[in-house]
């Protein structure tokens, strides 16, 4: 029988790599990852390619080049994820105090650690996000998130947490009418109503094809059963022919009211 041999395998939580370039010594980034310092590696590189985001680190890769720069691993943590965030610290304090010009923005760890951005940073930040020269977002193809959606998850959890958020005393404008509305008194331009008009046309309407069950007109019923008619088309009149004294010839209502007026003089 096989002696038993004890088992020395210590789990691996996680590792401190830092960046630098073949034709220096110097290192410029330290990081750690939880998985391999390989893959950690090549994560960096695709998004400093991509250009979708900006910072001293991912500007220094793309000036450099992904075929001149590369990881080098620091140290390995098997304990805990704490002492892997506390082993970052520990470096990036120990390469800046030897001289080295890292490219971090913060002293490492778990988030940011109280970094604040200075008022240039901010400013350069929206001058990249609004296309820069351009003083406009990136729209198209030239947007970071071009071609990318949510996951069904994502959207399940934003719709769950934002379920009864503008519902009743939660809306801020609940309780508002006339002038106290923030819409009162706006009116939509002739280009911008022809375009929503387009935008809901035929199958571009989501109600296409669509036709009420039975079981739903019974609760559309129950819930309408006291409310008095007509509702919607007379309360539109009121509001935006009556209160504002326009005459529209294709109003049934504008038509009654102006023979009741005639009939009454």
């Amino acid at each position: 029988m096989n002696p038993v041999v004890e088992s020395t395998y210590e789990p691996f939580i996680g590792a401190i790599y830092a960046f630098r370039s073949f034709d220096s010594a110097e290192f410029r980034y330290v990081g750690m990852t939880t998985t391999s310092v390989t893959k950690r590696e090549r994560e960096h590189r695709k998004v400093a390619t991509a250009g979708s985001r900006q910072s001293p680190f991912y500007d220094w890769l793309r000036k450099e080049g992904p075929g001149n720069v590369f990881a080098s691993p620091l140290a390995v943590v098997t304990t805990h994820l704490d002492d892997l965030a506390a082993a970052e610290i520990e470096w990036i304090a120990r390469l800046r105090q030897g001289g080295h010009r890292l490219l971090n923005l913060s002293q490492g760890g778990r988030g940011p650690n109280g970094h604040v951005w200075t008022l240039e940073q901010r400013k350069a930040a929206g001058d990249r996000a609004r296309g820069r020269a351009t003083g406009v977002h990136l729209l198209g193809p030239d947007s970071p998130r071009w071609g990318h959606t949510h996951s069904e998850e994502q959207k399940a959890k934003w719709s769950e947490m934002r379920k009864g958020t503008n519902v009743g005393p939660a809306n801020p404008n609940y309780g508002k009418f006339g002038s106290a509305h923030p819409a009162f008194g706006r009116e939509v331009s002739t280009e911008t109503r022809q375009l929503l008009s387009e935008q809901k046309l035929g199958e571009k309407n989501p109600n296409f094809g669509k036709r009420m069950s039975d079981e739903a007109r019974v609760r559309r019923s129950e819930a309408l059963k006291g409310r008095a008619m007509p509702s919607s088309v007379r309360s539109a009149h009121t509001r935006h022919h009556t209160n504002k004294a326009v005459f529209n010839e294709t109003c049934r209502h504008c038509i009654d009211d102006q023979t009741n007026e005639r009939g009454n003089s």
